[in-house]
């Protein structure tokens, strides 16, 4: 290949990656798009939820018509929801819906899992630590008896170092 080919292929590489990180962005734009579109549907749901239920406390013979206006548009609007939940991909897990299902607030299923994990992960790495410090201490038991004079020259330059950070 010459250079006038290896810097048209090269072109077309960073084409190609641009093109992909453009195309991953717009993903990220049409997913939070379709999100924020599934919100809305829902907070319509909410107030037409809260409507019917003004419409039902009051309700006399000349409102039906306005009920089941409400009841129609409730409906539609539960459709136009259904239709745009199957083009977002959510995933929520079982314990959540539990918990809001208990009346309890779906944060705590959050900081459980988290202080779970970062405890797990704490004694893992502490567990590493120990046993990196007892090693340590082996070896150095062990050179002590082969090499003498060199550890307490190591232990002296251990002691100088910590005495000048100090």
């Amino acid at each position: 290949m010459d250079q006038t080919q290896n810097t048209i292929a090269g072109i077309g590489e960073i084409n190609g990656s641009i093109k992909t990180e453009i195309n991953a962005i717009a993903t990220v734009d049409d997913s939070n798009e379709k999100l924020n579109q599934i919100i809305n549907s829902n907070q319509k749901i909410l107030e037409l939820l809260h409507q019917l239920k003004l419409t039902v406390s009051s309700f006399t013979p000349a409102s039906q018509l306005h009920l089941l206006q409400r009841l129609n548009s409730l409906v539609m609007e539960l459709d136009n929801m259904a239709k745009l939940s199957d083009k977002c991909n959510i995933q929520v897990p079982i314990e959540v819906l539990n918990l809001i299902d208990d009346g309890k607030n779906p944060d705590e299923f959050t900081k459980d899992v988290l202080n779970k994990n970062c405890i797990a992960k704490n004694q893992v790495t502490k567990g590493k630590s120990d046993a990196f410090k007892g090693l340590r201490k082996h070896l150095l038991e062990e050179l002590e008896q082969a090499f003498p004079d060199e550890v307490d020259r190591y232990r002296d330059i251990r002691a100088s170092y910590a005495a000048v950070s100090c």
